[in-house]
């Protein structure tokens, strides 16, 4: 027996679905976003509009990093409970999502801080506190799932979180909002969603359900990323956001791989994007995982539901077409960096989703690919 899960109460989808914050009731609300880019592009102003009204308070809080930190966290929080807020709502990337839900997590449960969080139990529901995802890319799936990725500078690692009181309520998927994504973050966070999937896929917990839902994914990103990245159509900017939507979904109730396991090592030792990473890793660990003979069955499968001879190849391709480095020296890197931290970040790569890797990963297998991604060289061990 399992439980499936969609979403939190609902997805709100399709241009203009920003103004469905009319319609949620409140006292005060918190608002969590990440740079500059959402109140340049009049976002915060509009989402304000939407939520204003008499005897509304509403707080904007943001400068969250594309990695958040428990630092930043624990600042947010401290703003949190100074304003008590009924309503969190988060406006961004996964970084500004991400951080908006560790802190909605120890405003919720008090008692709960970062020594003791993945250990206690924490139960399933919130009750005083709604929390609402708008998210302005088109990667993370974060609106959907019941997890948070928490850096800790210190140890230079990511701190995964999974609780189901960290769904969010309500997710609003607004394409226009994506329009305002530059070209290469396009590219990362779409490359990002195509990674959700992708492990998904392959992941032995796999089920009925979530299958559909990666393989519509896939199939997806594949086709309209290329658009959304060169062309920027609002048709494509939609596909694509709905599509990472999906696939945040399925791997939400599937889990992932070892290419999240490797690119949270690397990307808490260099602050790197996350999709980014992840779009290195993903052909890698592709022809590493395909030696498992159920993992090759899907592949072939999904080869020719996507039209084409090899779906690894047109991965391949397809990070070629959008501008992402092949490897991990080519991103900038500098080798004498990598050779000083090789045993920490291989030590941080055999531990999150690798563990649930279709391949079992041992230590010797693990410092081979992490070499690999580093330097770019053929997977032939």
């Amino acid at each position: 027996m399992r439980t499936i899960v969609l979403s939190g109460e609902a997805i709100i989808t399709g241009s203009g679905s920003l103004e469905y914050l009319r319609n949620i009731e409140f006292h005060r609300a918190f608002i969590v976003t990440g740079g500059s880019s959402m109140i340049k592009f009049g976002v915060i102003d509009r989402v304000k509009e939407y939520m204003g009204g008499e005897g509304r308070e509403i707080t904007v809080y943001s400068g969250i990093g594309k990695n958040p930190t428990i630092q930043e966290v624990l600042d947010g929080l401290e703003a949190m409970r100074l304003k008590e807020p009924d309503l969190v709502v988060a406006v961004g990337g996964g970084s500004a999502m991400d951080a908006a839900k560790a802190m909605v997590l120890f405003y919720e449960f008090p008692y709960l801080n970062f020594d003791n969080v993945l250990s206690e139990t924490i139960p399933p529901k919130r009750k005083k506190t709604k929390l609402v995802c708008v998210p302005s890319t088109s990667g993370t799936g974060s609106e959907v799932t019941m997890g948070t990725v928490v850096t800790n500078v210190e140890e230079a690692m990511k701190v995964p979180i999974l609780r189901p009181c960290l769904r969010p309520d309500i997710a609003i998927l607004d394409p226009d909002i994506t329009m305002t994504m530059p070209s290469q973050i396009a590219a990362e966070t779409g490359m990002d969603a195509l990674t959700h999937a992708v492990e998904a896929y392959i992941n032995h917990n796999l089920d009925d359900f979530d299958e559909a839902l990666c393989r519509a994914s896939i199939k997806g990103i594949l086709k309209w990323l290329p658009i959304s990245c060169e062309e920027a159509t609002p048709e494509s900017r939609e596909k694509v956001h709905n599509f990472q939507c999906m696939a945040g979904i399925a791997f939400a109730n599937v889990g992932l791989g070892m290419v999240h396991g490797i690119s949270h090592s690397f990307g808490a030792a260099y602050n790197l994007a996350h999709g980014a990473a992840n779009a290195i890793i993903l052909p890698f660990a592709l022809d590493f995982n395909k030696r498992d003979k159920t993992v090759a069955s899907k592949l072939e499968d999904l080869s020719y539901e996507c039209r084409c001879d090899d779906v690894i190849e047109e991965i391949k391709k397809l990070k070629i077409r959008i501008g992402i480095p092949h490897c991990f020296k080519e991103m900038g890197i500098p080798e004498a960096d990598f050779l000083r931290d090789f045993d920490m970040i291989l030590d941080h790569s055999m531990l999150g989703a690798t563990r649930v890797n279709p391949v079992p990963m041992t230590r010797e297998s693990m410092e081979k690919m992490v070499k690999a991604v580093y330097y770019g060289t053929e997977i032939d061990f």
